[in-house]
């Protein structure tokens, strides 16, 4: 059970009566249910697409925002802060992904009267450029790695003073789109030869995804561990490392495997990786849940990276070893009140992990295999936790990021909560499409990440389609008990149809809190 922590004079403060969720899919509902026990009403908002999907039946109210196309809908910020004024809305949870990193939308939500749970839009700004971030964090004695103190723009000029740098501080470097991240933009440079072609691509790949093809040039950190440190800080100053994640298993610079703590850390690390992501929280005023990320080598020295200034994908993994509901915490904070956690309340107990659950084909490149859910049979039991947007009969829409789920193993060792996740994988029945799961399974088995020698690499240097052992299938028989059940039980219910130029609300009947979803 997570821990509750509010000062009690906290009580007398304002506080938020009705949130709406501007996303979609299982962080919406994950943010709905800590919602709900805090006794705050839900909106939940949909695409055409999303019309009969999970958050849309559980939220108190729901509105249809627009076609299924994200830039339709979910990113359509004024129709997004229009149906807050109609429905009454106190504030507005951006979740990850979407708007959520979007210094314009939270201050049009600021400055709509709204309460935007999470940072303010000025930290957003610092933080959502690389280079800016740098530079806040400059007075702080945060090492940093080698490289351009400024970003390129591809212009003959810039390219000689890259080159230049790049010769100073030794190939192989890493090319870096400025203005965002997942992997785009990022290219791996071995030898001066190969900089113009390579440095063609990260700028036309930052232009294509981010409109501003803007990069700069660290030094490549070879066997690289990606380690990142969750924090909370409140309005009144004060900030609060939950320790780390350990997320190094990566596709396409995407993290698929996640775990809290890190096996490498020492103590003394740790605390020195904790302190440092407080001062760069520090140096941007922020407030809310964030998270600081480190690049760490073979010899444990560390470097920042950059920081997210929402909630991660993979918070659950945290949650589970310090016991603190990290959504509660940010609707305390977006509300005002103060931080009741100090740093010596906190300790690891235990270890968790975490795997997302992709409609990908792990022996084709982990490409998208969008379709329907023929069957989907969640695992259960002690230790195991599954964030879902989804249900049996259910089609994976083609517009949005195609994550079904993220499954989360808890035990007292690392040993224990990796055993729990193979049975976990094991136990999830899903045909219609294809997942990673096996490829999930891969990982917990391989001798590398047992052992806990592994880095960013895991995939390139372990990983062949061959390597691939499914899960045991379902028989015949319990596909049929599993049919039934859900012919029986779980049959979607469809949200109320209209037009999508005129807002209609869904409103869920009383009787509705007494059947919640699992």
């Amino acid at each position: 059970m997570l821990l509750k922590w509010l000062r009690p004079s906290d009580n007398l403060m304002p506080t938020i009566k009705k949130l709406l969720i501007a996303n979609r899919g299982e962080i919406a509902l994950r943010i709905m249910r800590t919602a709900r026990e805090m006794g705050i009403q839900t909106v939940a908002i949909y695409s055409e697409a999303d019309r009969t999907a999970l958050h849309v039946r559980y939220a108190d109210e729901s509105v249809c925002v627009g076609p299924a196309p994200s830039s339709e809908s979910y990113l359509r910020a004024d129709g997004i802060i229009d149906v807050c004024k109609r429905l009454h809305v106190d504030a507005i949870h951006p979740g990850y992904g979407f708007l959520s990193e979007n210094a314009n939308f939270a201050r049009a939500v600021r400055d709509a009267g709204l309460i935007f749970v999470g940072p303010s839009p000025e930290s957003i700004e610092i933080m959502g450029s690389k280079l800016a971030a740098k530079a806040a964090v400059a007075n702080y004695n945060i090492p940093m790695v080698p490289g351009t103190p400024s970003a390129i723009d591809g212009s003959a000029q810039g390219r000689a003073e890259a080159k230049r740098i790049s010769a100073t501080i030794g190939y192989p470097i890493l090319i870096k789109a400025s203005a965002g991240g997942g992997g785009k933009g990022m290219r791996v440079v071995e030898k001066e030869a190969d900089f113009d072609e390579q440095m063609d691509r990260a700028v036309s790949e930052a232009l294509s995804a981010f409109g501003d093809g803007s990069v700069f040039i660290e030094k490549y950190v070879t066997s690289p561990r990606h380690v990142e440190i969750q924090i909370l800080g409140d309005q009144q100053g004060n900030i609060i490392h939950l320790f780390e994640r350990e997320c190094s298993i990566q596709r396409r610079h995407q993290k698929v495997v996640e775990e809290a703590p890190s096996s490498i850390l020492t103590p003394e690390i740790r605390d020195a990786m904790g302190r440092a992501a407080v001062d760069v929280a520090r140096a941007c005023g922020y407030y809310g849940a964030g998270t600081v990320e480190f690049i760490v080598n073979d010899n444990l020295d560390f470097y920042f990276l950059e920081m997210n200034t929402r909630l991660q994908v993979e918070h659950p993994v945290t949650e589970q070893i310090t016991g603190v509901d990290l959504v509660q915490q940010m609707i305390y904070i977006a509300e005002g009140k103060s931080l009741a956690i100090r740093q010596e309340d906190l300790t690891i107990k235990g270890h968790a992990m975490e795997v997302r659950v992709y409609a990908e084909d792990p022996a084709n490149n982990f490409l998208p295999d969008v379709g329907t859910l023929d069957t989907y049979v969640r695992p259960q039991g002690n230790g195991v936790r599954v964030d879902d947007g989804f249900e049996q009969g259910m089609s994976i829409p083609i517009y949005y990021d195609p994550m079904i789920a993220k499954l989360i193993t808890y035990g007292d060792t690392r040993e224990e909560a990796i055993q729990k996740m193979i049975r976990a994988i094991d136990e999830y029945q899903i045909s219609g499409i294809q997942t990673t799961l096996a490829f999930c399974r891969f990982v917990m088995e391989h001798d590398a990440f047992r052992s806990g020698h592994f880095d960013t690499g895991f995939v390139s240097k372990y990983f062949t389609p061959d390597s691939l052992t499914p899960p045991p299938n379902t028989t015949e028989d319990q596909l049929a008990v599993v049919l039934a059940a859900w012919l029986l039980n779980n049959k979607p219910k469809s949200a109320a149809q209209s037009p999508t130029n005129e807002m209609t609300v869904t409103t869920r009947p009383s009787k509705w809190k007494a059947n919640r979803l699992r």
